[in-house]
């Protein structure tokens, strides 16, 4: 073996690992960590006759990996060093070192808890941050915390969040850096010129490297398989005596090692994806062209949908990217972007920004009914776990204290989203299994569908070869079920298995092309659709913009089969809305599917306590007409007392209240029906009213509507600025404030107001929270500028000393 940087750390890991149970690695690319460590590790005392897993985020780099080490060895893979990913594995009763992807490590915790047989479990290239990644950490360490203190965990990357780690691993967790074995990498800025393509600029600077004497291979990072074909197409036109090969995660395993292969005669042009940005050593190539973009998959909790995003790699990224090019040798990256352009640091992880129907499920078959019973490097965000979890709770895998259903316990046998899960494990009651495999199949590659589903599935099945990926995912399914892909069976059963799979997205016809779906949001198709009349579709694709969602593929569902699938749409319920065009409640018993309402009839009495509970509900939804100036002068008011008394006042935030109708507005809309009688409601009087008669007297001292200003008026006082932690704001005509030298106060003289010293004409002159300093000061220029535009109202020069007024002078030079 040749020597690399990682191995003068060798000895100090295993001294680490014998004192401490978990260790951070950090090494540059090129330092052999993924390799050498591992190796090395299996000869730890404490890992005899024990196994290790090393977790690979890629099935790519994890195959790659496992042959490398198993040719260190002059062995085959399968012998002491072997790899299992989804659908493939080769592992033997010798097998020490297993190389997993990150679902295979998640089953494995899953099935075996206690982990036994395994020494240690390593984890490779953490700084992606994938979703199953942080899953695997936190369900380690919670194994290692409970039931096996002896187990190892090794977190490993070249660019990690450091700190991050560290939370959760202890500050005392030891850490070790190694260098990398990377050659220098010339870095170039090629930014696109305008109106340039992506796939023409990347073209253009390809040419310019070409032209190097010092160039070989060449690596192309670009965020997705739309551009990779795009570019391909491009390179295929040319002229260029190049090999061209696409690489991305959709394509077979074989395909993805054969694009990697090394050649033979002509230069490689390797066009990727991230998935070539770390883990792989790309021989033969020293130059990187980088595109500088990514496509991450964000999920929006409010609208329920995932939408793949384009954005700006972070720093970490990119880095990883440069050090492609210096791995063998001296490289060149050309970055298609201005060195000017900023970038972050690390890229957010993927638990912050994806569906988390999955991690839920996972969660719930581990035992954990909230993601606060775990260690997470970054906690799931509360408005996605909620989200996912609520799903769960729709496709009846979870049940109401959180516990995984008989249905729930059927679906964890598939290894697939929930969605479809159950749509495997309901399959079998429509006797369509075969068809369910298929379907999920398509699913579950996120291939873009022109045309139907059912046109889709019927060439797949027909012509398997020509989608290979399709066909091998789907083998493995009906492997699973016990089933068989035949060309003869039915599709009849589509429009249901969907419905089983997307119960949310059931959708009814509005008017041509427009339908509500079952999540109470607004669908469209494009004009011309076939389905644009259909009473009932499932909407399968779809992708919200702001207000309306689009469905870009559907399925036609029959009413009567929606009710063979959920019979409790059979069921009459009681349901009273708020109707905006008619200015009241409608109260009607229906028949319905979540928020569809498939059959209703009229109610001939509203039930009064259903009234005020609809009604509270459609203030919840929109309170904004309950936030009247009233309410927010006291809201302001009450902002103000808690700030400078905190936890002494109730809160009184429009968060707070809404949450609290059923407290303090619910006693007062018994009887309320229509709109006109909403709107004559003192809204402000039931707030004030929470109070006691005491803390009401108190709270008119401290905070009160209005003060006398020395003209003898009464001017309001404006607490709305409270609400944004400003002073409250007391607006006066100047002329009323003369002989006012220190500002006033509120709160028992705790909080000075700011005054705003206005002109006749009601438009500010003056700011201040310190009047006095004005009058001696700011007053003579004031004077001087206004006194000639609004001659009839006093402008004397010593305004301590004069008296106060709201009156103008009348031309006999008597105030009135």
């Amino acid at each position: 073996m040749s020597t690399l940087p990682i191995e003068q750390h060798l000895a100090p890991i295993q001294v680490a690992l014998g004192t401490h149970h978990r260790l951070i690695l950090i090494a540059q690319p090129g330092a052999g960590k993924t390799t050498r460590v591992p190796l090395d590790l299996l000869n730890s005392s404490w890992a005899q006759g024990h196994k290790l897993l090393l977790l690979e985020p890629r099935r790519v780099a994890a195959r790659l990996a496992a042959g490398y080490m198993a040719k260190q060895l002059n062995e085959p893979v399968g012998k002491t060093v072997g790899y299992r990913m989804r659908g493939d594995s080769k592992v033997g009763p010798e097998t020490r070192l297993e190389v997993v992807t990150q679902g295979v490590l998640t089953r494995m915790l899953q099935d075996d808890p206690l982990l036994e047989g395994v020494a240690g479990i390593i984890f490779d290239e953490f700084h992606e941050r994938s979703i199953e990644a942080d899953l695997g950490l936190a369900l380690s360490l919670d194994i290692q915390q409970s039931v096996r203190d002896d187990l190892r965990l090794i977190v490993m990357s070249a660019t990690m969040d450091v700190a991050a780690v560290k939370n959760i691993l202890g500050d005392d967790v030891p850490v070790i850096e190694s260098t990398g074995r990377e050659y220098p990498v010339e870095t170039l800025y090629r930014p696109a010129s305008g109106g340039e393509t992506l796939e023409v600029a990347t073209y253009r600077v390809l040419c310019e490297a070409l032209e190097r004497e010092d160039t070989d291979d060449v690596l192309i990072i670009l965020p997705g398989v739309a551009e990779i074909s795009r570019l391909v197409s491009v390179l295929g036109r040319s002229t260029l005596d190049i090999e061209v090969r696409a690489l991305h995660g959709s394509m077979p395993i074989e395909a993805q090692q054969a694009a990697l292969a090394s050649h033979t005669v002509r230069q490689r042009v390797i066009v990727s994806t991230a998935i070539a940005e770390s883990s792989v050593t790309v021989d033969g190539v020293n130059v990187v062209i980088d595109a500088g973009l990514e496509r991450v998959p964000c999920f929006q909790p409010r609208t329920g949908l995932t939408q793949l995003t384009t954005r700006r790699v972070n720093r970490a990224s990119a880095d990883q990217r440069r050090g492609r090019a210096g791995r063998q040798q001296p490289g060149t990256c050309y970055r298609l972007w201005s060195q000017e352009q900023p970038l972050v640091a690390h890229g957010e992880p993927e638990i912050a920004q994806a569906d988390l129907s999955k991690l839920a499920l996972e969660l719930a078959l581990w035992g954990a009914r909230s993601p606060n019973e775990l260690s997470w490097v970054s906690p799931p965000p509360k408005g996605a776990w909620q989200s996912g979890q609520a799903l769960l709770h729709q496709l009846g895998i979870l049940d109401s204290k959180g516990l995984l259903t008989p249905l729930g316990k059927k679906s964890v046998r598939w290894p697939l989203e929930p969605r479809l899960a159950v749509m495997l494990a309901r399959a079998e009651s429509l006797n369509a299994m075969a068809l369910a495999c298929a379907l999920a199949a398509l699913l579950e590659s996120r291939e873009r569908v022109s045309g139907s589903l059912r046109d889709a599935l019927v060439q797949r099945v027909s012509q398997p070869a020509q989608h290979p990926h399709w066909y091998r995912e789907a083998r493995r399914l009906t492997s699973i079920a016990g089933a068989e892909l035949s060309q003869d069976m039915s599709y009849q059963p589509l429009g249901a298995l969907l419905a089983l799979a997307y119960p949310d997205r059931v959708g009814q016809l509005i008017t041509p092309g427009r339908f509500k779906l079952a999540n109470g949001k607004t669908a469209t198709l494009p004009i011309s659709h076939p389905l644009m009349n259909v009473s009932y579709l499932v909407a399968v694709s779809i992708e919200s913009a702001s207000s309306e969602t689009s469905i870009y593929l559907a399925e036609p569902i029959s009413l009567a089969a929606l009710v063979e699938l959920y019979p409790a749409i059979r069921q009459w319920e009681e349901l009273i809305t708020w109707s905006d065009t008619q200015g009241k409640l409608i109260g009607e018993t229906v028949q319905r599917h979540a928020e569809l309402v498939l059959a209703s009839r009229p109610l001939a009495s509203l039930p009064a306590e259903a009234v005020k509970q609809a009604l509270l509900s459609a203030f919840k939804q929109r309170p904004e007409p309950l936030f009247s100036d009233k309410i927010r002068q006291l809201q302001g008011r009450m902002a103000l007392l808690n700030n400078i008394f905190p936890g002494k006042w109730p809160d009184w935030s429009a968060q707070v209240l809404v949450e609290t109708f059923d407290t303090w507005l619910a006693p007062y809309v018994v009887g309320v029906t229509r709109l006109i009688q909403l709107e004559k409601m003192p809204f402000h009087s039931y707030l004030l009213a929470t109070l006691s008669w005491d803390e009401q007297k108190v709270f008119e001292r401290l905070t009160p509507p209005s003060l006398t200003v020395p003209s003898g008026n009464q001017a309001a006082v404006d607490y709305a600025p409270c609400l944004e932690g400003r002073p409250p704001i007391l607006a006066l005509k100047l002329q009323e404030a003369f002989g006012w030298q220190d500002t006033p106060t509120i709160v028992d003289g705790r909080a000075p107001v700011m005054v705003h010293l206005l002109s006749p004409a009601r438009r500010p002159l003056q700011i201040t929270q310190d009047l006095r300093s004005f009058w001696l000061n700011g007053y003579p220029e004031v004077r001087k500028e206004m006194r000639g535009r609004y001659p009839k109202h006093p402008w004397p020069e010593d305004p301590l000393t004069a008296n106060a007024t709201a009156k103008a002078k009348r031309s006999s030079g008597v105030y009135d």
